[in-house]
């Protein structure tokens, strides 16, 4: 096949796009404007991209492969973050060689079906962003997880208060009465200001690693009775109210906006099946797309506009509350 390098390129490029807006779409903004609010309320000054939480884990003595591949998430410290937040089993370098390991096998699943060359690249990438697939919904559940926890911890601590206890005693009692991942990052905020870490600081580490609307609340609440005073109990009570009175509304949602989502996922999925259909039933009739100009170009203009489609379903059934 004459131009073979030229579908190659183009289907390189077609897939690197898909890759990107994976990225764009899993990609999550840490600093907003409430950060910013609470960083004034607590007198403290912006942190500087190199400072840490003490409980992380030290990336620098990474291999090759996380260094390399630390550069493209912008530092190691976003790196190590997001394998925090997914909690991962796995360390970075160990992921990547998984990563490799599927982008070979998807490229040798390609050859032994006697797929043609153009579509090796892509059954390669499209095996190898599994692992990436993997991470970020355990990552994703851990979030989820986590926020539905929100209100029993807010109503722990809160009881807590009441009796007499402190602040640090009712973290405890979310981490002894609770289990993950509420649990284990309460731990951690509670053995930092153990260890000397005002408990705002340690709190403000535990959004990073959990970033959450519920738990900024939480977080902007004792800044504010630090500073000022007041009845963090009382408050902690109207943030539980809060939180499920917006999980209810986010069902009424879910509800209503499943028919738009599954319309999606089959409209994404109908054409490549589509395609692997009449390819093997009629090999003949597909090869038209890899060895005509124009069937190259319908090809392109088909892989791009899913990719664009992918993104407009996804901005019209994800409605934020």
């Amino acid at each position: 096949m004459e131009a073979s390098p030229l579908i190659l390129v183009a289907v390189f490029v077609a897939v690197t796009v898909l890759v990107a807006a994976i990225i764009f779409v899993f990609k999550d903004f840490g600093d907003s404007s409430t950060e910013e609010r609470l960083e004034v309320l607590t007198g403290q000054k912006r942190a500087e991209s190199d400072e840490q939480s003490i409980m992380k884990d030290d990336l620098e003595g990474a291999g090759g492969f996380g260094a390399m591949f630390g550069r493209m998430f912008k530092s190691v410290e976003n790196l190590a973050l997001f394998f925090e937040q997914a909690d991962s089993p796995v360390r970075p370098e160990q992921f990547f060689l998984l990563t490799f390991g599927c982008l070979g096998a998807g490229v040798f699943f390609g050859w032994a079906s006697r797929a043609p060359m153009p579509l090796w690249p892509v059954t390669g990438i499209l095996l190898a962003l599994f692992p990436l697939l993997w991470l970020w919904f355990r990552r994703r559940g851990r979030f989820k997880s986590f926020a539905k926890q929100m209100p029993d911890a807010m109503e722990l601590i809160a009881r807590a208060l009441r009796s007499g206890h402190s602040l640090n005693s009712g973290i405890h009692v979310v981490v002894d009465e609770m289990p993950a991942p509420i649990a284990t990052e309460f731990m951690l905020a509670y053995e930092e200001q153990n260890l000397g870490v005002p408990i705002e600081k340690a709190l403000k580490g535990m959004l990073k690693r959990m970033p959450n609307m519920d738990l900024k609340f939480f977080v902007t609440a004792v800044a504010i009775q630090k500073q000022a005073g007041g009845d963090l109990a009382e408050i902690l009570d109207k943030i539980g109210y809060i939180i499920r009175e917006r999980f209810k509304i986010m069902g009424q949602v879910q509800a209503l906006t499943g028919e738009g989502r599954m319309s999606g996922i089959a409209l994404q999925a109908m054409p490549p099946l589509l395609f692997a259909v009449i390819y093997y039933m009629n090999p003949d009739y597909v090869m038209i797309l890899f060895q005509e100009e124009l069937g190259k170009q319908m090809l392109l203009y088909a892989i791009t506009m899913q990719i664009i489609g992918a993104i407009v379903i996804k901005k019209i059934v994800n409605i934020k509350i």
